[in-house]
């Protein structure tokens, strides 16, 4: 059996932590900060983990862990 492909866009986003969860960077904190407020950009660089609803759709699109 041949090895299975990855996404080559899930593996750019998510990685996969000890417990199997899956990991990813929020959006928004790109440009144009000045408009938000300090709260939410502090907010915004803690990592953000995927629903359990969306985890299966992961683990198909991310064979080998990611």
């Amino acid at each position: 059996m041949p090895k299975m492909k990855s996404h080559s866009g899930a593996k750019k986003r998510f990685k996969r932590t000890a417990s199997g969860k899956f990991k990813y960077q929020k959006s928004n904190k790109r440009h144009m900060l000045t408009n938000r407020s300090q709260k939410r950009k502090r907010q915004l660089r803690n990592a953000g983990y995927v629903d359990e609803s969306k985890q299966a759709v992961l683990e198909k699109l991310l064979p080998y862990g990611g």
